[in-house]
Protein backbone atom coordinates (compact mmCIF):
# COMPACT_ATOMS: atom_id res chain seq x y z
CA UNK A 1 0.00 0.00 0.00
CA UNK A 2 1.05 3.60 -0.49
CA UNK A 3 0.37 6.92 1.19
CA UNK A 4 -1.50 7.95 -1.94
CA UNK A 5 -3.87 4.99 -1.54
CA UNK A 6 -4.39 5.85 2.12
CA UNK A 7 -5.19 9.46 1.23
CA UNK A 8 -7.68 8.24 -1.38
CA UNK A 9 -9.27 5.97 1.23
CA UNK A 10 -9.52 8.80 3.81
CA UNK A 11 -11.08 11.16 1.25
CA UNK A 12 -13.72 8.60 0.25
CA UNK A 13 -14.46 7.72 3.87
CA UNK A 14 -15.08 11.38 4.67
CA UNK A 15 -17.24 12.19 1.62
CA UNK A 16 -18.95 8.85 1.00
CA UNK A 17 -18.97 9.67 -2.72
CA UNK A 18 -16.60 8.50 -5.42
CA UNK A 19 -17.57 11.47 -7.58
CA UNK A 20 -16.94 14.14 -4.94
CA UNK A 21 -13.78 12.45 -3.70
CA UNK A 22 -12.36 12.16 -7.22
CA UNK A 23 -13.05 15.85 -7.83
CA UNK A 24 -11.41 16.86 -4.54
CA UNK A 25 -8.38 14.70 -5.33
CA UNK A 26 -8.18 15.92 -8.96
CA UNK A 27 -8.29 12.39 -10.36
CA UNK A 28 -10.89 10.48 -12.38
CA UNK A 29 -13.51 8.23 -10.76
CA UNK A 30 -12.11 5.09 -12.44
CA UNK A 31 -8.63 5.93 -11.10
CA UNK A 32 -10.02 6.36 -7.58
CA UNK A 33 -12.01 3.13 -7.89
CA UNK A 34 -8.88 1.21 -8.94
CA UNK A 35 -6.89 2.70 -6.04
CA UNK A 36 -9.52 1.66 -3.46
CA UNK A 37 -9.91 -1.79 -5.02
CA UNK A 38 -6.14 -2.34 -4.95
CA UNK A 39 -6.03 -1.36 -1.26
CA UNK A 40 -8.90 -3.70 -0.43
CA UNK A 41 -7.18 -6.53 -2.32
CA UNK A 42 -3.98 -5.98 -0.37
CA UNK A 43 -5.75 -5.83 3.01
CA UNK A 44 -7.90 -8.83 2.14
CA UNK A 45 -11.24 -7.35 3.18
CA UNK A 46 -13.70 -4.78 1.82
CA UNK A 47 -13.40 -1.28 3.21
CA UNK A 48 -16.74 0.03 1.93
CA UNK A 49 -20.26 -1.17 1.44
CA UNK A 50 -21.81 0.33 -1.68
CA UNK A 51 -25.27 1.54 -0.65
CA UNK A 52 -26.92 3.18 -3.67
CA UNK A 53 -24.79 6.15 -4.64
CA UNK A 54 -23.02 6.19 -1.28
CA UNK A 55 -20.04 4.29 -0.04
CA UNK A 56 -20.18 3.52 3.66
CA UNK A 57 -17.34 2.16 5.75
CA UNK A 58 -17.50 -1.46 6.81
CA UNK A 59 -16.61 -2.27 10.44
CA UNK A 60 -13.17 -3.26 9.15
CA UNK A 61 -13.01 0.04 7.24
CA UNK A 62 -13.65 2.00 10.45
CA UNK A 63 -10.66 0.28 12.08
CA UNK A 64 -8.45 0.94 9.07
CA UNK A 65 -9.49 4.61 8.96
CA UNK A 66 -8.08 5.27 12.45
CA UNK A 67 -4.66 3.91 11.46
CA UNK A 68 -4.73 5.54 8.02
CA UNK A 69 -5.35 8.98 9.51
CA UNK A 70 -2.49 8.48 11.94
CA UNK A 71 -0.10 7.40 9.18
CA UNK A 72 -1.12 10.30 6.94
CA UNK A 73 -0.65 12.78 9.79
CA UNK A 74 2.79 11.37 10.61
CA UNK A 75 3.77 11.57 6.94
CA UNK A 76 2.73 15.23 6.88
CA UNK A 77 4.70 15.90 10.06
CA UNK A 78 7.73 14.25 8.46
CA UNK A 79 7.40 16.41 5.36
CA UNK A 80 7.00 19.56 7.47
CA UNK A 81 10.07 18.64 9.51
CA UNK A 82 12.10 18.09 6.33
CA UNK A 83 11.09 21.53 5.10
CA UNK A 84 12.07 23.13 8.43
CA UNK A 85 15.40 21.31 8.30
CA UNK A 86 16.07 22.55 4.76
CA UNK A 87 15.37 26.12 5.88
CA UNK A 88 17.61 25.80 8.94
CA UNK A 89 14.77 26.20 11.44
CA UNK A 90 15.43 22.95 13.33
CA UNK A 91 18.09 20.24 13.43
CA UNK A 92 21.68 20.15 14.60
CA UNK A 93 25.11 21.33 13.50
CA UNK A 94 28.34 19.90 14.93
CA UNK A 95 31.62 21.50 13.87
CA UNK A 96 35.17 20.83 15.02
CA UNK A 97 37.57 23.78 14.94
CA UNK A 98 41.35 23.73 15.07
CA UNK A 99 43.16 26.24 17.29
CA UNK A 100 43.51 29.06 14.73
CA UNK A 101 40.03 28.75 13.20
CA UNK A 102 38.60 28.26 16.69
CA UNK A 103 39.95 31.60 17.88
CA UNK A 104 38.48 33.41 14.87
CA UNK A 105 35.26 31.50 14.16
CA UNK A 106 33.81 30.19 17.44
CA UNK A 107 32.05 33.36 18.58
CA UNK A 108 30.79 34.43 15.11
CA UNK A 109 29.36 30.95 14.39
CA UNK A 110 27.59 30.71 17.75
CA UNK A 111 26.35 34.29 17.51
CA UNK A 112 25.01 33.76 13.98
CA UNK A 113 23.18 30.60 15.01
CA UNK A 114 21.71 32.18 18.14
CA UNK A 115 20.46 35.15 16.09
CA UNK A 116 19.27 33.53 12.87
CA UNK A 117 18.65 29.86 13.74
CA UNK A 118 17.61 29.73 17.41
CA UNK A 119 15.85 26.37 16.99
CA UNK A 120 19.01 24.56 15.85
CA UNK A 121 21.22 22.68 18.31
CA UNK A 122 24.82 23.78 17.75
CA UNK A 123 27.97 22.12 19.05
CA UNK A 124 31.45 23.55 18.47
CA UNK A 125 34.24 21.17 19.46
CA UNK A 126 37.84 22.18 20.08
CA UNK A 127 40.75 19.86 20.59
CA UNK A 128 43.72 18.09 18.99
CA UNK A 129 43.34 17.55 15.27
CA UNK A 130 43.69 13.78 15.59
CA UNK A 131 40.78 13.72 18.06
CA UNK A 132 38.65 15.88 15.78
CA UNK A 133 39.43 13.49 12.91
CA UNK A 134 38.26 10.53 14.99
CA UNK A 135 35.04 12.33 15.89
CA UNK A 136 34.42 13.15 12.22
CA UNK A 137 34.95 9.53 11.18
CA UNK A 138 32.62 8.39 13.96
CA UNK A 139 30.06 10.94 12.72
CA UNK A 140 30.06 12.76 16.02
CA UNK A 141 30.98 15.85 13.97
CA UNK A 142 29.64 17.06 10.62
CA UNK A 143 32.76 18.94 9.52
CA UNK A 144 36.13 20.31 10.63
CA UNK A 145 37.87 23.60 9.94
CA UNK A 146 41.59 22.99 10.54
CA UNK A 147 45.03 23.58 9.08
CA UNK A 148 45.03 21.26 6.07
CA UNK A 149 48.70 20.42 6.61
CA UNK A 150 47.79 18.73 9.88
CA UNK A 151 45.50 16.28 8.00
CA UNK A 152 47.01 13.19 6.41
CA UNK A 153 45.68 12.61 2.86
CA UNK A 154 43.07 9.85 3.02
CA UNK A 155 40.30 8.73 0.63
CA UNK A 156 37.54 9.04 3.23
CA UNK A 157 38.13 12.78 3.74
CA UNK A 158 37.08 15.57 1.42
CA UNK A 159 39.36 18.58 1.98
CA UNK A 160 38.14 21.94 0.69
CA UNK A 161 40.68 24.81 0.89
CA UNK A 162 39.26 27.96 2.53
CA UNK A 163 42.07 30.42 3.21
CA UNK A 164 45.81 30.87 3.69
CA UNK A 165 46.71 33.09 6.64
CA UNK A 166 50.00 34.60 7.73
CA UNK A 167 51.76 33.52 10.91
CA UNK A 168 53.67 35.92 13.14
CA UNK A 169 55.45 36.43 16.44
CA UNK A 170 53.11 38.48 18.66
CA UNK A 171 53.47 40.24 22.01
CA UNK A 172 51.58 42.69 24.20
CA UNK A 173 51.77 46.44 23.62
CA UNK A 174 54.66 47.90 25.62
CA UNK A 175 56.67 44.66 25.53
CA UNK A 176 60.45 45.30 25.73
CA UNK A 177 60.91 43.83 22.23
CA UNK A 178 58.66 46.52 20.73
CA UNK A 179 61.34 49.11 21.55
CA UNK A 180 63.92 47.57 19.22
CA UNK A 181 64.20 49.97 16.30
CA UNK A 182 66.29 47.78 14.00
CA UNK A 183 64.12 44.71 14.19
CA UNK A 184 64.10 41.65 16.42
CA UNK A 185 66.48 38.73 16.01
CA UNK A 186 65.65 35.18 16.90
CA UNK A 187 68.18 35.41 19.73
CA UNK A 188 66.12 38.32 21.10
CA UNK A 189 63.00 36.13 21.02
CA UNK A 190 64.71 33.36 22.93
CA UNK A 191 65.12 35.66 25.89
CA UNK A 192 61.38 35.38 26.59
CA UNK A 193 58.87 32.56 27.09
CA UNK A 194 57.33 31.50 23.78
CA UNK A 195 53.75 30.24 23.48
CA UNK A 196 52.09 28.26 20.71
CA UNK A 197 49.45 25.71 19.88
CA UNK A 198 50.77 22.42 18.45
CA UNK A 199 52.39 23.20 15.08
CA UNK A 200 52.63 21.13 11.90
CA UNK A 201 55.84 19.41 10.82
CA UNK A 202 56.04 21.83 7.90
CA UNK A 203 56.17 24.83 10.24
CA UNK A 204 58.78 23.04 12.34
CA UNK A 205 60.97 22.55 9.25
CA UNK A 206 60.47 26.15 8.17
CA UNK A 207 61.59 27.47 11.57
CA UNK A 208 64.78 25.41 11.36
CA UNK A 209 65.45 26.69 7.83
CA UNK A 210 64.91 30.33 8.85
CA UNK A 211 66.63 30.42 12.22
CA UNK A 212 68.85 27.35 12.44
CA UNK A 213 69.11 24.53 15.00
CA UNK A 214 68.29 26.91 17.85
CA UNK A 215 64.71 27.09 16.52
CA UNK A 216 63.80 23.49 17.26
CA UNK A 217 60.20 23.47 18.52
CA UNK A 218 60.93 21.30 21.53
CA UNK A 219 63.47 23.88 22.72
CA UNK A 220 61.76 27.18 21.97
CA UNK A 221 58.09 26.53 22.84
CA UNK A 222 57.77 26.75 26.60
CA UNK A 223 53.98 27.36 26.78
CA UNK A 224 51.85 25.00 24.73
CA UNK A 225 48.05 24.62 24.67
CA UNK A 226 45.52 23.19 22.22
CA UNK A 227 43.26 26.20 22.80
CA UNK A 228 44.84 29.46 21.71
CA UNK A 229 42.55 31.57 23.90
CA UNK A 230 44.42 30.96 27.18
CA UNK A 231 47.74 31.56 25.44
CA UNK A 232 46.57 34.94 24.14
CA UNK A 233 45.38 35.83 27.64
CA UNK A 234 48.80 34.96 29.11
CA UNK A 235 50.67 36.95 26.45
CA UNK A 236 48.49 40.01 27.14
CA UNK A 237 49.55 39.93 30.80
CA UNK A 238 53.22 38.88 30.56
CA UNK A 239 56.41 39.15 28.51
CA UNK A 240 55.68 35.88 26.70
CA UNK A 241 55.72 35.88 22.89
CA UNK A 242 53.01 34.09 20.89
CA UNK A 243 53.69 32.25 17.63
CA UNK A 244 50.32 32.10 15.88
CA UNK A 245 48.18 33.20 12.97
CA UNK A 246 48.23 36.99 13.04
CA UNK A 247 44.46 37.38 12.94
CA UNK A 248 43.92 35.12 15.95
CA UNK A 249 44.94 37.99 18.28
CA UNK A 250 44.39 41.34 16.54
CA UNK A 251 45.07 43.37 19.71
CA UNK A 252 48.61 42.02 20.07
CA UNK A 253 51.64 43.65 18.44
CA UNK A 254 53.37 41.90 15.55
CA UNK A 255 57.13 41.85 16.04
CA UNK A 256 59.44 42.78 13.18
CA UNK A 257 61.51 39.60 13.32
CA UNK A 258 64.48 39.36 10.94
CA UNK A 259 64.67 37.29 8.88
CA UNK A 260 60.89 37.30 8.51
CA UNK A 261 58.99 34.18 9.46
CA UNK A 262 57.15 33.97 6.09
CA UNK A 263 54.97 31.10 7.32
CA UNK A 264 51.28 30.58 6.64
CA UNK A 265 48.49 28.35 7.86
CA UNK A 266 46.34 26.76 5.16
CA UNK A 267 42.87 26.37 6.57
CA UNK A 268 40.40 23.97 5.01
CA UNK A 269 36.98 22.48 5.63
CA UNK A 270 37.13 18.71 6.04
CA UNK A 271 34.06 16.49 5.59
CA UNK A 272 33.50 12.80 5.01
CA UNK A 273 33.68 11.98 1.32
CA UNK A 274 30.37 10.94 -0.19
CA UNK A 275 28.33 12.09 2.80
CA UNK A 276 25.48 14.60 2.42
CA UNK A 277 26.21 17.76 4.38
CA UNK A 278 23.81 19.38 6.86
CA UNK A 279 21.71 22.26 5.46
CA UNK A 280 23.52 24.83 7.63
CA UNK A 281 27.07 23.81 6.78
CA UNK A 282 27.22 26.30 3.85
CA UNK A 283 26.70 29.04 6.44
CA UNK A 284 29.85 27.92 8.28
CA UNK A 285 31.70 27.80 4.97
CA UNK A 286 30.60 31.34 4.14
CA UNK A 287 31.57 32.71 7.57
CA UNK A 288 34.95 30.99 7.37
CA UNK A 289 35.61 32.46 3.94
CA UNK A 290 34.71 35.94 5.18
CA UNK A 291 36.59 35.83 8.48
CA UNK A 292 39.69 33.72 7.77
CA UNK A 293 41.52 36.65 6.20
CA UNK A 294 44.54 38.69 7.21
Amino acid sequence: MTLVQLRHFIALAESGSFRRSAQALFITQPALSRSIQSLEDELGQPLFDRVGWRSELTPFGHEVLTHARKLAAEAKDLKDMAQRLSRGLVGSLRVGLGSGPGAILTVPVLQHMATHHPGVHVEVSRGPTHQLEQDLRARRLDALVVDSRSIMPTPDFQVEPLAEMRGAFLCRPGHPLTRKRKGVTFDDLRGYPMASTPLSDEIARLLLERYGPQAHLEDIITLRCEDIGPLVAVVRQSTAVLLAVRQSAPDLVELDVRPALAATARFAMVTLAGRSEPPLLPMVRQLATQLLQD
